[in-house]
């Protein structure tokens, strides 16, 4: 097979010494209840061989297992609106500096909780570090996707949670395909490993995520939640 990759992006990478291609795996635009074992056995499949690994989008598994939250659902607030206009926005989006956003913090951690690591998050700005309002909150906060349209309009008013169970996901594909598969919430700026199958618990999140370090994915409308891995000479 021949291995493709988005616009930017590289066909293959080195890590630990060794050279990976990756294959960005294009699909149809994945609705909310698919089954991420069909979309597995239709696409990815096909083009699986033993010593493969794949990497699939946490976005993509979520919107399978429903995990998605509305609009209607998250009506931001005072303190929603108060402390999304000093969120300092990324090229990865807007993030907590959409009040939705803020709200679904404020309705997943408490009131008390998101002031707190604001306030914390403004000391250490100053220090220069960055990241503490995510650390200090529920994974659930720092992994909520979707809320913004400018790349994908269908997001615009559908935040997208992290999914559920990831490591038994990995290991149910793995059963019922047989694909070694792990999910990661990727974006430009970072990458974090959110599960695996069995057969890759011996390896470190850091040696996993260094096979997608640059995000082969991409984070616009490219369509390609899978990332076919394989070891080349």
């Amino acid at each position: 097979m021949v291995f493709t990759a988005n616009k930017g992006k590289s066909v293959t990478i080195r890590a630990d010494g060794r050279t990976y291609a990756r294959h960005a795996i294009q699909t149809h635009f994945v609705q909310v209840g698919e089954s991420y074992i069909e979309l597995i056995e239709k696409y990815v499949k096909p083009l699986w061989q033993p010593g493969d690994i794949l990497s699939a989008s946490e976005k993509v598994i979520a919107l399978c297992q429903r995990r998605i939250v509305t609009e209607e659902q998250v009506k931001p607030g005072f303190w929603a609106r108060l402390l999304s206009r000093f969120v300092h926005q990324t090229s990865a989006g807007p993030g907590m500096g959409l009040p939705v956003k803020m709200q679904f913090a404020i309705n997943t951690c408490g009131l008390g909780a998101v002031l707190k690591a604001a306030v914390r998050a403004g000391l250490d700005k100053l220090r220069g570090v960055h990241g503490t309002f995510y650390d200090l909150l529920d994974p659930e906060v720092r992994g909520l996707d979707g809320f913004f349209g400018r790349d994908i309009p269908e997001y615009a008013h559908m935040g997208i949670r992290i999914p559920s169970k990831p490591d038994r996901v990995c290991d149910e594909v793995y059963e019922k395909t047989g694909i070694v598969m792990m999910i990661v919430d990727a974006n430009d700026l970072t990458a974090e490993l959110l599960g695996r199958s069995g057969q890759l618990r011996d390896r470190t999140n850091a040696e996993l995520l260094a096979l997608i370090a640059d995000n082969p994915a991409g984070q616009d409308r490219q369509l390609t939640p899978f990332i076919l891995i394989r070891e080349v000479a």
